[in-house]
């Protein structure tokens, strides 16, 4: 018995859940469980500061994209093909052509990944205010973003005169 393989599907950018919902239903209404066996969004796990909060986020890793594993035939291929909101298959001739498996995987392992980089909110150069500390209310000017460490060195005027001090993420606001 064959697992399938994964195909590559253009969908509306922004509707990926819809288009997934969408074929899952046809999927069960026509039942071709035996055929059609797995439907994926690709999505990326990052680390996200907002409002001196750090919250990890899925987002999506292909905008306009899913994944779905099925073995091909005419029938299979009308079912995914004609479903609301799915375009077509990514493919380079008029049939479809699989992922290669080692890019299948890597993608899906990919999505399992714990997050081990921060993603921030301000660069260098970018005016932020600090949120908690003893420079509690300051604004400042980054100089330099360390995301191994979670922390940024920032331009702030203590006594009449810019002095560079690291704080950490979590305690600095873009403004």
């Amino acid at each position: 018995m064959s697992n399938g393989q994964w195909y590559l599907l253009y969908v509306s950018s922004g509707r990926e859940e819809r288009a997934e919902r969408n074929l899952e239903q046809r999927v069960k209404y026509m039942d071709v469980s035996d055929k059609i066996f797995e439907i994926v969004i690709p999505t990326a796990r990052e680390i996200e500061i907002r409002s001196g909060k750090r919250r990890t986020v899925s987002k999506k890793a292909f905008p306009g994209y899913i994944m779905v594993r099925m073995d091909l035939d005419e029938n299979s291929w009308d079912i995914v093909r004609n479903t609301p909101g799915v375009a077509g298959f990514v493919s380079s001739g008029v049939k479809p052509v699989p992922l290669v498996e080692e890019e299948a995987s890597a993608i899906l392992r990919r999505m399992e990944e714990t997050p081990s980089e921060v993603k921030v909110s301000f660069h260098k150069g970018d005016s932020i205010r600090v949120t908690s500390g003893p420079f509690i209310d300051f604004i400042g000017k980054v100089e330099e973003v360390n995301s191994e460490k979670g922390r940024a060195t920032v331009m702030l005027s203590l006594f009449g005169r810019e002095t560079a001090v690291d704080l950490d993420f979590l305690g600095v606001e873009k403004i």
